[in-house]
């Protein structure tokens, strides 16, 4: 979250920044500083103003990738937290940026496979997560082709759904991975295949993930929600 957002937020709702402030707790000084870009806004303030606005959970702050690590509970709990009908049953209070969520369980060796296809879900529901924030650190470690992959069943499934604007943003997305697609072989997030299975994969792959040089079998029509 920026001090721009935050200023946005404020105005959507209709308070002065004395009412913001006060609301936040904070002075109406500090909040100034903060809107003009003088100031960060905090891991706690986003929370606050989040949680005052109504903003959506794209609004909540970033950790540095590898912060700390998460357990496969978290994961599926964080999913049923954003809405994921597969994990409803886990839902729970706090939430964890989409695009955070995203990038911590593709950066993921091995991670349950029933984890792994809500994964498309979250791209094509987040559509306004911080893609920059989400490109940069998945270059940066070198998951973009599990990411690549993952946008292109999130374009598909959006189409499917009837959601045109976001299948549009979401080729885009791939289009800029593209850029950086990597020759290297990759699994999504199944490393501890066995060798039988890498050689079955390899001839049997469906064609997006040849062109993304994944060892997966995984289409939209295998995810448990995509549209009948």
């Amino acid at each position: 979250m920026t001090g721009a957002t935050l200023k946005s937020a404020r105005l959507g709702a209709g308070w002065t920044q004395q009412q913001a402030a006060r609301r936040l707790g904070l002075t109406q000084a500090y909040l100034s500083m903060v809107e003009g870009g003088r100031r960060p806004v905090s891991a706690r303030l986003a929370v606050e103003a989040r949680r005052g606005f109504h903003l959506p959970p794209t609004a909540l702050p970033l950790e540095p990738p590898g912060a700390r690590a998460w357990t496969e509970d978290e994961f599926k709990s964080q999913l049923g937290a954003l809405g994921y009908p597969g994990f409803g049953y886990l839902r729970r209070k706090s939430r964890r940026n989409p695009a955070q969520l995203l990038f911590q369980a593709l950066d993921q060796a091995d991670l349950d496979t029933r984890a792994v296809e809500a994964l498309p879900w979250l791209a094509a529901t987040f559509v306004d997560m911080d893609w920059d924030w989400l490109l940069r650190n998945a270059k940066l470690n070198d998951r973009q082709n599990r990411l690549g992959f993952v946008v292109a069943l999130a374009g598909e499934l959006a189409q499917e759904s009837g959601k045109t604007a976001h299948a549009a943003r979401l080729v885009h997305y791939r289009g800029l991975l593209e850029r950086s697609r990597l020759a290297r072989e990759d699994t999504l997030c199944h490393e501890s295949m066995t060798q039988a299975e890498r050689r079955w994969l390899r001839k049997n792959r469906p064609p997006p993930a040849r062109h993304w040089h994944l060892l997966t079998d995984l289409e939209v029509r295998h995810l448990a929600y995509a549209p009948a």
